[in-house]
């Protein structure tokens, strides 16, 4: 699958921990870098996500935001 998403980021997935409806991916970059994301319940059985397997941090966003 070609994707027009530039940040496509290969890890390890360290942690998957489903809630209610969302559940929340951590994926190991490398260098003790983690990256999370949350999503559907749904998408982590359809994606088999499980620790270990290798996966990849997709982000396509137009804003970034950080405050403090």
């Amino acid at each position: 699958m070609k994707l027009s998403a530039r940040n496509q980021i290969k890890g390890r997935i360290v942690e998957v921990t489903k809630g209610q409806t969302t559940a929340h991916v951590s994926i190991d970059i490398g260098n003790g870098t983690i990256i999370k994301a949350a999503i559907t319940n749904e998408a982590v059985d359809d994606l088999a996500l499980k620790v270990g397997n290798e996966a990849y941090a997709v982000v396509k966003a137009s804003d970034v935001m950080v405050g403090v």
